[in-house]
C-alpha cells in the first residue's frame, strides 16, 4: 500500500529545535522569494539503508535516510522542490527480486515508486538504467507515480524534426508552484522540468529497445524544447540531466553532456547525475566550464547527489520578479551527506531513517531478504574481489566461467561452433567510488542468491562477438589502461589508475599473456586511441601458441561490453553473433551454471597475467 506524507506533516513529523534559516529565506525582500531545488540521482533501489548482497544494515544508503535531509531542508525553506534525477529502477537485490521474482502487473506498485510518492516527489527523469528490465516492465512501474516523468530525448517515433517527435514519456512539464515572497506574499511561478538520458540506452540495452524507441542528443533536444518551454510561459526550467559531468566541446550524441547542455539558453539550473560522484567538489576540479567552489557549469548552478542515496543535491535560487517577469538573481550549490566516514574508516550516520519511507516499502523489504536468503548451491573455496585488480580473482573467474559454459551450449550446432571460445569478465566490486567497503565476499559453504547477486551486479545478459587475434590483443590492450606505466626499478610507484573504472577491467579467459608496465598505455581510461604504437600485451598465446593478426576467436560476453559499452576494440555492435533477447540475466546464467556444476573448487586456469618486475 502506498503511504503518502504530505509536505505538511512530513516537516511536522521532525525534530523540534532551532531551525537555521538558508540566508537566501532570511533576507529576501517584498519581490524576491527564495526557491530551493533537492535533487536525489542515481537511487538505484536503495530505499532501506541495508545491503543486501552483506545481508546487514549499513549507514551509507538509502532513501529513508535522504528524506531526514528532505525534512531539513524542508524546513529552512518554506519553498522548495523535490526532484529525482533517474536511475532509480534498477540496481539492487530488491530490484532484481521484483522483475524476476514476483513481476510487476497492471496495478501493481513497485517499492521505489511507492517511496518516492511517500516522499512527495515532484517530478523525475529517466535515468539508462530504467531500460533494463525492457519498456513493459518500465511503463507499468511508472504508472503508479504520483508525479510527472519527463525524457525529451526518446522517441516512439522520431519526427523530421525533433519537436515532431512522439515521445516514449512527456519532454518538459511546466507547473504552477506556488511560492511565498520576502514580505509574506503568495505568488504562482512557473517551474518548468526537462529531462535527459544518455542516447546510448540504444546500445546497451539494444535487445529491450531496438525498433522501439530512437534516442536524440541531449543537447539537441534541449535546443528545440527549450525555447517552446519559454514561450509556454515557464518563468525558470531546470534540466534533469542523468548525463555526467564531461568535456566541455559539444559532440554528438554524447553521453556526459552536462556541461554543452549547461551553455543553453534559457536553461536556469542543472540536476546531474550518472557519474555515482557529488557535485560541487574536487572531484571536477579541472573540468572546462565548472567551478567546484561557486558550484557552477557555465555560470548556472548545478548539483549532483552521489548515488543510492548518499547524499542530497541543493541548488538555492533567489528568484526576483519585476514587470511580471522572474529571474534568477543569486544561487548557490551544495550536496548533504547522510554520513562521513571517520579517520579510521569507520562511518558515522549523520541522520536517522524517516519511518514513513521504511514503512511505506516494509513488505518488499521482508520479501527480498527471504529471496536473496535462498541457497542456490555450494562453493568449497571463498570467492572474494579484494585483489582483482591485481592477481587472479575467483569472483571473476565464476562469472567468466559462467558466461562461457553458457554460450559454448548456445552456439553448438552452428556455424561458429568450431571456433575457439574466449571469455571476458571484470570485477564490478573493487573499492574505488564505491568505498573501502565495496567488495565482494561469499564464505566458504552454501551459495545463496544474495551471493550471486553480489557476483554480478547488473542485469546485463550474455552475448557473444566475433573477432580476430589482432582485436583480442587490443581489447586486452585497453583493459591494460588500468595500470599506470610504471619505470623498472622504481620504488614505490603507484600502479592503478584512479581513473579508470574496474568494470572496463577485463580478464579474458582462455588465452595467456604478460602485461609489460614498462610500455605506456595504448588507450586512455575512456577508451580514446594515445599511443597507437604502446604494445603493453606480450607473449599472448592461445592453447600453447602465438595467437596471430588473423586467428579467429569467439569472445563471450556482456550486452554492455559487445554493443560498446567501454569503447573496446571488436565490441562496437557490429560483431555480435549471439545475444539474449529475453530478460535472461548474466546472475542469471551464473545461478544455472552454478547449479549444474554444483560448485567444484574454483581455481583460475586461464589467463596468466604477469607484469614483469611489478606484480
Amino acid at each position: 500500500m502506498s503511504v503518502f506524507l504530505s509536505r505538511r506533516s512530513f516537516l511536522a513529523s521532525g525534530a523540534a529545535g532551532l531551525i537555521a534559516l538558508h540566508p537566501f529565506a532570511a533576507r529576501a525582500a517584498a519581490n524576491q522569494a527564495h526557491l530551493r531545488i533537492m535533487e536525489t540521482t542515481d537511487l538505484h533501489v536503495h530505499v532501506f539503508p541495508y545491503d543486501y548482497y552483506g545481508d546487514r544494515p549499513v549507514d551509507t544508503v538509502g532513501l529513508a535516510r535522504t528524506a531526514a535531509l528532505v525534512e531539513e531542508v524542508r524546513a529552512e525553506a518554506g519553498n522548495s522542490m523535490l526532484i529525482d534525477n533517474g536511475d532509480f529502477l534498477q540496481g539492487n537485490p530488491m530490484g532484481d527480486y521484483i522483475a524476476y521474482e514476483r513481476g510487476m502487473k497492471e496495478g501493481d506498485m513497485h517499492p521505489i515508486i511507492t517511496a518516492m510518492n511517500t516522499l512527495g516527489f515532484d517530478a523525475t527523469t529517466m535515468g539508462n538504467h530504467e531500460f533494463n528490465y525492457g519498456l513493459d516492465f518500465l511503463m507499468k512501474s511508472m504508472a503508479g507515480a504520483d508525479f510527472p516523468v519527463v525524457c525529451a530525448n526518446v522517441a516512439l517515433e522520431a519526427g523530421e524534426t525533433i519537436l515532431q517527435d512522439k515521445t516514449l514519456f512527456k519532454p518538459y512539464v511546466i507547473v504552477d508552484k506556488e511560492i511565498t515572497d520576502g514580505a509574506g506574499n503568495s505568488h504562482k511561478i512557473k517551474v518548468g522540468m526537462i529531462g535527459f538520458v544518455p542516447p546510448q540506452i540504444m546500445q546497451w540495452d539494444r535487445a529491450h529497445l531496438e525498433g522501439k524507441v530512437a534516442p536524440r542528443d541531449i543537447v539537441a533536444a534541449a535546443r528545440a524544447y527549450v525555447p517552446q518551454m519559454k514561450e509556454e510561459g515557464a518563468d525558470i526550467i531546470i534540466a534533469l540531466s542523468h548525463s555526467g559531468i564531461g568535456a566541455a566541446a559539444e559532440t554528438e550524441m554524447m553521453e556526459n553532456a552536462s556541461v554543452p547542455l549547461a551553455r543553453v539558453d534559457g536553461i536556469d539550473a542543472i540536476l546531474t547525475g550518472h557519474h555515482h560522484r557529488v557535485f560541487p567538489s574536487a572531484a571536477y576540479d579541472d573540468v572546462e566550464g565548472v567551478d567546484t567552489v561557486a558550484g557552477t557549469i557555465f555560470g548556472k548552478p548545478a548539483a549532483m547527489g552521489g548515488f543510492w542515496g548518499s547524499h542530497l543535491g541543493l541548488i538555492d535560487l533567489m528568484l526576483e520578479t519585476s514587470g511580471g517577469e522572474w529571474k534568477v538573481v543569486a544561487h548557490t550549490s551544495e550536496a548533504r551527506p547522510i554520513s562521513k566516514r571517520n579517520e579510521d574508516r569507520s562511518i558515522t550516520p549523520l541522520v536517522a531513517s524517516v519511518a514513513a519511507v521504511e514503512a511505506s516499502v516494509q513488505t518488499e523489504h521482508e520479501e527480498t531478504l527471504a529471496y536473496v536468503r535462498r541457497a542456490v548451491g555450494k562453493t568449497d573455496a571463498p570467492l572474494h574481489s579484494y585483489f582483482a585488480l591485481v592477481a587472479d580473482d575467483p569472483s571473476v573467474q565464476i562469472v567468466s566461467i559462467a558466461q562461457k559454459w553458457y554460450i559454448e551450449q548456445m552456439l553448438s550446432g552452428t556455424e561458429f561452433a568450431g571456433l575457439p571460445i574466449l571469455s571476458a569478465a571484470a570485477p564490478f566490486k573493487a573499492g574505488g567510488r564505491g568505498g573501502p567497503e565495496y567488495y565482494t565476499d561469499v564464505s566458504k559453504g552454501d551459495v545463496a542468491i544474495k551471493n550471486v547477486s553480489d557476483l554480478y551486479l547488473y542485469p546485463n545478459t550474455a552475448r557473444a562477438v566475433l573477432v580476430t587475434g589482432e582485436q583480442v590483443k587490443d581489447w586486452l590492450e585497453r583493459s591494460a589502461g588500468m595500470f599506470n606505466q610504471i619505470e623498472p626499478g622504481s620504488d614505490g610507484a603507484v600502479l592503478l589508475n584512479p581513473d579508470f573504472p574496474s568494470y572496463n577491467f577485463d580478464v579474458m579467459d582462455g588465452v595467456t599473456y604478460q602485461i609489460d608496465l614498462s610500455q605506456p598505455s595504448k588507450f586512455d581510461p575512456k577508451g580514446n586511441l594515445l599511443n597507437a604504437d604502446a604494445s603493453r600485451i606480450v607473449n599472448l598465446m592461445f592453447d600453447g601458441a602465438p595467437v596471430t593478426a588473423e586467428q579467429q576467436f569467439v569472445i563471450a560476453t556482456n550486452n554492455y561490453r559487445a554493443s560498446g559499452g567501454g569503447s573496446f576494440p571488436g565490441a562496437k555492435g557490429d560483431t555480435i553473433i549471439f545475444e539474449v533477447r529475453t530478460q535472461t540475466a548474466m546472475s542469471s546464467c551464473a545461478t544455472l551454471w552454478i547449479r549444474v556444476r554444483s560448485a567444484p573448487r574454483l581455481m583460475r586456469t586461464g589467463p596468466l597475467r604477469q607484469c614483469p618486475g611489478h606484480l
